[in-house]
């Protein structure tokens, strides 16, 4: 072998060995003798993928309990039980920040689920509900459907949360 042969191979298995994909030498030949076998294996810290452990990218909205406060994702509407709303959350809205930190703190209030959706990326939703101010909250039914609407802007409580359940 070329030295610059021998180099590259020597940076190559360096290379290998730093980001774990060297191969394991089995049955290695004592120490400066250039004749030493290796065979594949696979790194014990990569755990092998099981027939139960779907990845998550793929995997279908999990249905919160009911009277959870969680962020929406397309499809939970349909996958959760029991009565839900839709609260339409700015990060840059005080008032929105008062209602998510009580809501944070003191959970949803009894059997209601409550998805926080976000305002600004999601006017897919805000059209679909016709909803113009953040703060408002949108009752819906297990298909997705409008029951009622209500904007908690002047008092965005937990108190007026319930009061606004239809």
């Amino acid at each position: 072998m070329h030295a610059r042969s021998k180099a590259a191979a020597a940076l190559l298995a360096t290379a290998l060995a730093f980001t774990g994909c060297a191969t394991q030498p089995t049955d290695a030949a004592p120490s400066g003798s250039g004749d030493r076998t290796s065979t594949p294996s696979a790194t014990p810290e990569m755990p092998t993928p099981t027939a139960d452990a779907a990845p998550e990218a793929s995997a279908a909205p999990v249905a919160p309990v009911e009277g959870a406060y969680v962020d929406y994702t397309d499809g939970v509407i349909e996958s959760t039980a029991g009565p839900k709303v839709l609260f339409f959350h700015a990060t840059w809205c005080p008032k929105c920040r008062q209602l998510d930190e009580e809501l944070r703190a003191q959970g949803a209030p009894d059997g209601l689920t409550v998805f926080k959706v976000d305002y600004d990326s999601r006017s897919d939703l805000r059209q679909k509900y016709g909803v113009t101010l953040q703060t408002t909250v949108v009752f819906v039914d297990d298909r997705g459907e409008l029951i009622s609407s209500t904007v908690l802007y002047d008092d965005p409580s937990i108190a007026s949360l319930v009061a606004a359940i239809p």
